[in-house]
């Protein structure tokens, strides 16, 4: 619909009074949602979407370098808390949003807005409103915020500094394979992100288990192999006995009722649909194919996530596969005996990774 050019004068006065009111939207406001001390809770407006930001001041007097987190699924901006805490107390200012789709975060109803390039362009907005312009960030990605922090760097190097990426390995593009018939024909139907594809399917079926249960299992899931979600027995591998019968020491019942209550409020077909563009994004990113990542990277993963052990992965870091498309790669780090969430299982280890790479570019 076509706004006319011939306004009237009371709908041009009422127009300009609208255009020249501060957007409240952009307005940061806090609230103790977590209950960690000093965290502020922020509602910024980036991207056409209210996003919610959790913030914690740098020791210093101000000016303190930025560490913006991503996290992954399921995950909230509340995976980062140990980050947070220890490098805010070194001196960095460190950011952590909910992604779109998450949390305290808009969910657009339409699965395609969970392309790339929207999430991209959420958070180069989110670095443009916490930096005032210009400046650039380190980053800190995990699982699908590792993905989309491998993709920040490929659009816009500019506005990283310098990168840790955990879990997830740049995965350049292959112009010949689709990636979900690729994925069916390797592992099946039952595989994970093929289960995922359906509209609401997969919903459904983490309804009727219950939300604590399905988080509970995802967050606690330390199987080097492949995660099979066949219909009708979800999570049956670890009935009696294993992931169901006892959180681990790193993760407190409190920390996964902050996680229920989250998603039982936004629900999973946000975070769902990231999986649901995999191959738009494949078709959207066909200019990227054979792009480097050219910003400084270190790489961590624990010896026993499940991308660590998937096919390939292993040869192409040690084979010079990923240095090659990652030249500025300064190290890979493999963490013995740890599955996929290493920076809660193993926060201090991973702090301190993180601030000795970021103390290079300051």
């Amino acid at each position: 619909m076509f706004l006319c050019t011939h306004l009237n004068p009371l709908f041009s006065r009422f127009l300009h009074f609208l255009l020249k009111q501060p957007d409240q939207a952009n307005k940061p406001t806090t609230s103790n949602m977590s209950g960690l001390d000093g965290v502020e809770h922020k509602t910024l407006k980036v991207n056409g979407i209210n996003m919610h930001v959790a913030e914690l001041p740098g020791s210093g007097s101000g000016g303190e370098p930025i560490i913006l987190f991503i996290h992954g699924f399921p995950e909230l901006w509340y995976t980062w808390r140990h980050q947070m805490t220890a490098l805010s107390s070194l001196g960095y200012r460190t950011i952590a949003p909910d992604l779109r789709g998450y949390g305290d975060t808009n969910a657009p109803e339409k699965m395609e807005d969970y392309a790339y390039f929207n999430i991209v362009g959420d958070l180069v907005a989110l670095i443009d409103a916490v930096t005032g312009g210009d400046e650039a960030v380190f980053v800190v990605g995990h699982d699908w915020g590792a993905m989309i922090a491998w993709q920040l760097c490929m659009y816009r190097p500019e506005k990283v500094k310098a990168l840790v990426n955990m879990s997830v390995l740049f995965s350049p593009r292959s112009p010949d394979r689709v990636p979900i018939p690729t994925l069916r024909r390797f592992f099946g139907d039952d595989y994970y992100i093929c289960r995922f594809q359906k509209p609401g399917e997969i919903e459904l079926e983490f309804k009727k288990l219950g939300t604590e249960k399905v988080l509970k299992e995802f967050l606690t899931y330390k199987t080097p192999g492949p995660l099979y979600l066949p219909k009708g027995k979800l999570f049956k591998s670890s009935e009696n006995g294993g992931a169901s019968s006892a959180l681990p020491p790193w993760l407190t019942q409190e920390d996964l009722d902050y996680y229920v209550t989250k998603y039982d409020n936004k629900g999973f077909t946000g975070p769902i649909n990231y999986y649901r563009n995999i191959d738009r994004n494949w078709e959207l990113t066909a200019p990227w194919t054979g792009a480097k990542i050219r910003v400084p990277v270190k790489f961590i993963v624990g010896d026993q996530d499940l991308t660590y052990n998937s096919p390939g992965a292993k040869e192409y870091i040690n084979g010079g596969g990923f240095k090659k498309d990652v030249p500025l790669l300064d190290e890979t780090v493999v963490l013995k005996g740890v599955g996929h969430f290493l920076h809660e299982e193993s926060p201090e280890e991973i702090n301190q990774h993180i601030h000795s790479f970021f103390q290079k570019f300051l």
